[in-house]
C-alpha cells in the first residue's frame, strides 16, 4: 500500500512539475478567411469546461451558442462576423497549460498574423473542407492557407499542426480527408516545413478537437487537444554565447558598496546563460568587463539562461544605455609562436560580429510597397538605427513557392531584401538565434510597423 501511495504521489507531482507557467503552450490559430479557427477555439474553450455558464449566456444567437463569439470580442468584429485582430484566451486541462491566440484570416491583417506567430510555440493552421475541391487528387490549397504556413515556418514556429475543418459538411468525408491531407503533404515537403500532425476536425460539432470521434474518415490518430498537449514548448537559445540587450537601467547610486558597479541592467536574456563572474563587451563601446551578479525576475541572486528576464551587474562602472547590447567577450588571439616572431597578433574573435550590410527576408505590411532607396527605422532588440534599402533581391510566389525577380514588395508579400544600416549591429542568421536575427522595419513619417525582418 505504501509504494503504491509514493508511485502515485510521484505521478500527482510530475503533472503539477509540467502544467506549471512555463511549461504552457502558446499557440496561435491562422489559415484563410472563415476556415472556423475562432469555432474552434471557443469548442476548445466549451468543451475543456474553461468557459463559465454566464459567459456562455452571453453568446448566445437565436437560441444557440455561437462559439466564434467566444474570441471575437470587438464590436467590428461581431457586426462583421470576421476576426480582425488577434484575441488571445487561457485555458488549462490536467495535464497542460494553453494560451491561444486567435489570428485573423483576412489578408489585408496579415501583419497581426505575424506579431501573434512571432512568439508562438505552435501554430494550427485550419482548412475548410468545403472551400476546395476535394473530390480532386491534385486540389490546390487557398493563398492563404499557404502563407500562413510559410510564415509560421519563416518565423521558426516549433511546432505546425494542420486541421482539416468542415469534413462533416461534404459527401464524402473519407475521400475529402484523403485528398486534403495529400495536398497538404506535399505543399509542406516543397516548402521544407516539417508538420508535427495532420488531424481531421469538425470545429462545429466538436469532433476530434477534445473528444474523438472514431473511426471518422477512417482517421483514428489523437484529437487536436491530444496532440497538443504533447507539443514541445520552442527551446531557448541557452547553447549560443551570451547576448543580452539592455531595456532599462536602474539606477541605486546611494549604494556604498564600491566592489562592483552601481546600477543594475534589465531586459530579456537572448542568448546562453548569464551567471557571475563571465566575461562580457559591451555593444557598440566595446568596453570589457565581468558580470559580478545577476537576479532574476524577482531580484533573487541566480543564473539566468535564455527567454528569461534579468538584472544584470557588471563588476565595474561602464557606460551602458538602453538600446546597448551586453556580449560574450571577443574569444582571445592564439599568442605568437616565438619570441622572434614580429608578426602582428591575430585580432580577437567577436562572440557576435557587427555588421551594416544585411541580407534578409522580409515579410511586407505596410499599404505602401517597399522599394529600393527607402529609408526606415529598424529596431533591433532595443536599438534604434536608420536601414536604407539597398535592392529588392526577388519575391516569394506563395501559390509555387518560386523565387520570383521583382524590383519591389507589395503589402503582405514576402520576398528578399538587401539592408544597409547607418550603424553596424550584432546581428546573426534568424535560424541561429531567434531574438539576434529579427528587426522591424518601421516608417519614419507615420510610425507605423512596415516590415518584419529575419537575417539570413
Amino acid at each position: 500500500m505504501t509504494t503504491n501511495l509514493i508511485a502515485d504521489t510521484s505521478v500527482v507531482a510530475g503533472a503539477a512539475v509540467k502544467n506549471d507557467h512555463i511549461s504552457a503552450l502558446k499557440f496561435i490559430t491562422c489559415g484563410s478567411v472563415d476556415d472556423g479557427k475562432s469555432t474552434l477555439i471557443g469548442r476548445l474553450l466549451v468543451d475543456s469546461k474553461a468557459v463559465l455558464q454566464d459567459h456562455l449566456a452571453g453568446v448566445q444567437r437565436q437560441g444557440e451558442t455561437d462559439l466564434a463569439l467566444l474570441t471575437d470580442g470587438l464590436s467590428a468584429e461581431r457586426e462583421q462576423g470576421i476576426t480582425i485582430d488577434v484575441a488571445y484566451r487561457y485555458f488549462a486541462t490536467e495535464a497542460r497549460k494553453f494560451i491561444i491566440g486567435d489570428a485573423p484570416g483576412h489578408e489585408q491583417y496579415t501583419r497581426n498574423m505575424v506579431t501573434a506567430a512571432s512568439s508562438a510555440d505552435a501554430a494550427v493552421v485550419l482548412v475548410d473542407a468545403t472551400k476546395l475541391d476535394w473530390q480532386n487528387p491534385g486540389l490546390q490549397l487557398l493563398p492563404q492557407t499557404r502563407r500562413h504556413s510559410l510564415l509560421a515556418h519563416l518565423l521558426r514556429v516549433h511546432s505546425l499542426v494542420f486541421a482539416v475543418n468542415k469534413l462533416d459538411a461534404v459527401e464524402d468525408p473519407a475521400l475529402a480527408w484523403k485528398h486534403i491531407q495529400g495536398a497538404l503533404q506535399a505543399f509542406a515537403q516543397a516548402a521544407g516545413i516539417t508538420v508535427r500532425a495532420t488531424v481531421p476536425v469538425s470545429a462545429l460539432k466538436g469532433w476530434n478537437v477534445v473528444d474523438a470521434h472514431a473511426g471518422w474518415c477512417g482517421y483514428d490518430g489523437p484529437t487536436l487537444l491530444q496532440v497538443l498537449e504533447e507539443l514541445p514548448n520552442t527551446p531557448a537559445d541557452t547553447a549560443l554565447p551570451l547576448a543580452f540587450p539592455v531595456q532599462w537601467v536602474e539606477k541605486f547610486s546611494s549604494s556604498s558598496d564600491t566592489s562592483q558597479g552601481r546600477r543594475v541592467f534589465w531586459g530579456r536574456v537572448a542568448a546562453g546563460s548569464f551567471a557571475p563572474g563571465a566575461a562580457v563587451q559591451i555593444f557598440p563601446s566595446g568596453q570589457l568587463a565581468t558580470v559580478a551578479q545577476v537576479l532574476d525576475h524577482a531580484r533573487r541572486p541566480q543564473d539566468v539562461p535564455a527567454g528569461t528576464s534579468a538584472g544584470i551587474i557588471l563588476d565595474r562602472e561602464v557606460d551602458v544605455s538602453r538600446g546597448d547590447w551586453i556580449l560574450a567577450a571577443p574569444t582571445a588571439a592564439a599568442a605568437p609562436a616565438t619570441e622572434d616572431d614580429f608578426g602582428d597578433t591575430p585580432a580577437a574573435t567577436p562572440a557576435w560580429p557587427a555588421s551594416r550590410e544585411l541580407r534578409t527576408t522580409v515579410a511586407w505590411m505596410d499599404d505602401e510597397p517597399l522599394v529600393a532607396g527607402r529609408v526606415y527605422w529598424a529596431l533591433h532588440g532595443h536599438r534604434w538605427v536608420k536601414a536604407k534599402v539597398k535592392a529588392v533581391v526577388h519575391k516569394l510566389n506563395i501559390n509555387t513557392l518560386a523565387e520570383e525577380p521583382s524590383t519591389q514588395l507589395d503589402p503582405n508579400a514576402i520576398g528578399h531584401v538587401q539592408l544597409v544600416l547607418q550603424e553596424a549591429i550584432p546581428a546573426a542568421a534568424f535560424g541561429q538565434a531567434r531574438i539576434l536575427g529579427s528587426l522591424i522595419l518601421v516608417d519614419t513619417a507615420s510610425h507605423k510597423t512596415a516590415g518584419a525582418v529575419l537575417v539570413n
